[in-house]
């Protein structure tokens, strides 16, 4: 597969992302900068992690306009997976890509470490090689990881099967003490209505090498890669 990591002003885990899917998973990335505004050659997208435009206003609210968010909305209106990243997911949100907002959490502290996530929603080709309500085990880094939504999208989102992940303790239990942000419902990440499109805080660039704590984070980009080929047969 050749994937696009997209690159905004203050941006800092394309390099990750880049590595691990290059020389890890073994699939063609380039790094693109925000200016691009043709994605046609690309079969993914990653929009990565860091602080786009200094978080200035808020989370991604300045990202949102880069020339790129244009393309990124074609192509995932055409059913093209894209994935958002602790700030990518931010990005995804204020483009109205994905429903909610990130805002300060809870702690008002920010957060480096690693979490459970279980497995909770429907169909989309980033979770196909992780079962339902099975575990992972990927670290947080970010200061405003806390999604936020009202009831009533928070219910949509449950009724369609649109969390992806939900923060957990090792047991697969959903606990106050294992949400590491205050998100609502524990929730760690979500899918567009399509499933195509996955916005996730925890970092799975950065838990794709046993010398880095383990290799979970590879169950994600591995997911794609099987659903492209099965789509390929």
């Amino acid at each position: 597969m050749k994937f696009a990591v997209v690159r905004f002003p203050g941006t800092w885990s394309d390099r990750d992302c880049h590595h691990v899917l290059a020389d890890v998973m073994g699939q063609q990335a380039d790094i693109l900068w925000h200016r691009e505004t043709d994605l046609s050659g690309y079969d993914a997208v990653v929009l990565p992690g860091g602080f786009s435009y200094g978080d200035y206003l808020r989370c991604g609210a300045i990202a949102r306009f880069s020339p790129v968010m244009e393309a990124v909305g074609r192509f995932a209106a055409r059913g093209g997976p894209v994935i958002g990243i602790c700030n990518g997911f931010q990005v995804l949100c204020e483009s109205g890509l994905l429903p909610g907002v990130l805002i300060r959490n809870e702690s008002l502290q920010f957060r480096c470490e690693w979490t459970y996530l279980r497995r909770e929603g429907g169909a989309s080709p980033w979770l196909g090689t992780i079962s339902d309500g099975g575990l992972i085990h990927i670290p947080i880094s970010h200061g405003e990881g806390n999604y936020f939504a009202d009831e009533r999208t928070l219910d949509t989102l449950e009724d369609a099967g649109r969390v992806a992940f939900r923060y957990v303790d090792a047991a697969g239990e959903a606990t106050p003490a294992a949400n590491p942000n205050g998100a609502a419902r524990n929730i760690a990440g979500i899918l567009n209505e399509g499933g195509n499109v996955l916005g996730m805080m925890p970092h799975p660039e950065r838990a794709g090498e046993l010398l880095v704590g383990g290799t979970d984070g590879n169950r994600i980009w591995q997911s794609l890669i099987e659903s492209a080929l099965t789509i390929a047969v």
